[in-house]
């Protein structure tokens, strides 16, 4: 039965963060606690969100809606877009008229750093502008709403709170389209800008080739909800973990414990509720984290996904995406692409294995002052730890095949083709959705390069070569129904690579044209991509293809705000 109003959400609400950790014990009573303040103990900080002005509907995700049961028209309704743009002085019984703000601590590839804060503690560093309002049970399934750019907590270390819409249009379409490519994500639930209030971020001259910002600019602040099983951050669990190895008060331990144990009960429901005794389920969240991860990392590869920051505080301890800050989908192939200025090439896209292994690292040094009496465990622990490089390696061979077609990877045509994509320049998926079509000759292939090799008689010889070799594979290794040598093998074994290998990505000069039309309050762009970006693996019309089957125009290469991006704001 649909909800209709807010009464609805409210009968479905379950607060179980709230309810059963420990807030902050000197949190305001009544949640305006919006300065920067040192926080070294409890879970949470009861927060007050502050809402924008004059808030204007902007989008909703109707998928989402449906899977929560939400009428449609709920994204219009005054109660609905008063709660959802920050204001919780009229909510109905049964939700709550606070939020809450959590804090986490910061590591960068596996290196701890505690002096980001502005008390150089460690204990100011969190959800300086992401305030959780609801959570509840619907259809079977826990879901926490939070939202973005709701406003100053004792995290924000001084900022104004807000985020602009540009950086909310990018989130909300990025997180459905994500969702539509088949990898765990936070979901966007709604977006709503203000009519009237703006604020100034630093960005980039058009046309310019800067790697930093270099002009203020106006932009009108928006809230987005993102929805999820929760906001858990393996930074969240790394802060108590780093309170109670060093005994930073009497209570750290209990805290780190308490911690864990929530995030079995939000995320991993069949380990905490396994006879197993606690250490052991220590050990099988540590697991079952990692293999989410490979996962993960590797459907974020076979889709030219890169999450340009994944330190450990923008890392879902639910193994999914979270935080599209400096994201980007590749075009031209580059294992080194990096869309974050701020980033190095230990983020960039290839290396993305390396830095998951960091984060669980991180999430097994957390858990570590739980097993510290228990010798065998930590050496079980310690294992898991070492076990990640095998595991995301088998995972990275078996998707590379699935791209190709085939039931087993010959590593000399993948290397082969990596290098013979850098020294083209092919763009990444219009060549392997091209691919998936089982052509006969490279010149079905040429609509994905950007440079020309007609004129490099050598360079054409070795594709030509490449893509016999890989035929020759795809007839001599797979099984008879997808080998290619009858009209119906080839047929389906085209249609099982376009299901691992996507027509549509969510391009930054697409988002770019859409932000700059929402500037001047058109939202039609915004609608229209977020119907073709969630049909992914679709063949959509001849207008959306013309329009959204493309590679980058040349005049965008290495122009600022759309080849590279600052943190978003």
């Amino acid at each position: 039965m649909a909800i209709r109003d807010l009464q609805g959400l409210a009968k479905a609400a379950d607060f179980s963060l709230i309810d059963t950790l420990v807030a902050d014990p000197q949190a305001t009573s009544d949640g305006v606690d919006h300065a920067p303040r040192p926080i070294p103990r409890g879970h949470y900080v009861p927060v007050k969100p502050e809402p924008i002005e004059n808030p204007q509907y902007v989008i909703h995700s109707k998928t989402l809606f449906e899977e929560l049961s939400l009428s449609d028209d709920l994204a219009i309704d005054e109660a609905f877009t008063r709660l959802f743009s920050g204001d919780l002085s009229q909510t109905p019984e049964g939700l709550r008229s606070q939020g809450w703000a959590c804090g986490y601590a910061l590591s960068i590839y596996g290196n701890e750093y505690t002096e980001q804060c502005p008390f150089r503690t460690g204990n100011g560093y969190g959800d300086g502008r992401a305030i959780s309002v609801y959570e509840g049970v619907i259809q079977g399934k826990r879901w926490e709403m939070q939202l973005k750019g709701g406003g100053r907590t004792p995290y924000c270390r001084g900022a104004d709170g807000r985020a602009v819409l540009r950086s909310s249009i990018r989130e909300f379409l990025a997180q459905e389209h994500m969702h539509a490519l088949g990898i765990p994500t936070s979901r966007s639930l709604s977006l709503y800008t203000s009519k009237t209030e703006v604020v100034h971020r630093p960005w980039f001259n058009d046309g310019s080739r800067s790697v930093d910002p270099e002009v203020m600019i106006e932009e009108p602040v928006a809230i987005s909800t993102r929805v999820a099983p929760s906001f858990l951050r393996v930074g969240q669990v790394e802060l108590f973990g780093r309170r109670a190895r060093k005994g930073e008060h009497p209570d750290a331990m209990d805290e780190l414990r308490e911690i864990v144990l929530h995030l079995m009960e939000r995320e991993y429901p069949e380990i905490h509720a396994s006879e197993a005794p606690f250490v052991q389920k220590c050990l099988l969240l540590a697991t079952s984290y990692g293999e989410r991860l490979t996962d993960l990392v590797r459907d974020w590869i076979r889709v030219g996904y890169c999450q340009g920051n994944f330190n450990s505080d923008n890392c879902a301890a639910g193994g999914f995406t979270l935080d599209y800050g400096p994201f980007g989908m590749m075009e031209a192939f580059d294992p080194k692409y990096q869309p974050w200025t701020g980033g190095g090439l230990h983020f960039s896209f290839l290396n993305q294995p390396q830095a998951a292994e960091q984060n669980l690292k991180m999430l097994c040094i957390a858990l570590k002052p739980l097993l510290e009496s228990d010798e065998e465990a930590l050496q079980a622990l310690n294992q898991s730890l070492e076990n990640f490089p095998k595991i995301m390696e088998e995972k990275l061979y078996g998707m590379w095949a699935s791209k190709l077609g085939l039931k087993t990877l010959e590593p000399s045509i993948f290397n082969e083709l990596a290098q013979l994509m850098m020294e083209t320049t092919v763009d990444y998926t219009i060549f392997f959705r091209e691919l998936s079509k089982v052509p006969e000759s490279i010149d079905a292939l040429k609509i994905s390069f950007y440079g020309e090799i007609d004129d490099q008689p050598e360079l054409k010889g070795r594709w030509e070569k490449w893509l016999a070799h890989w035929l020759s594979q795809v007839q001599e290794t797979n099984p008879e129904d997808i080998n290619a040598t009858t009209p119906e093998s080839r047929q389906k074994l085209s249609a099982m690579m376009k299901q691992v290998n996507p027509k549509f990505v969510l391009r930054e000069w697409f988002l770019v044209a859409a932000y700059r039309q929402a500037h001047g309050g058109d939202h039609s762009l915004i609608h229209e991509l977020n119907e073709v970006m969630t049909a992914p693996y679709a063949e959509q019309s001849q207008e959306v293809e013309e329009r959204y089957y493309r590679k980058k125009p040349k005049e965008y290469f290495d122009i600022a705000g759309i080849s590279h991006v600052s943190c978003s704001s």
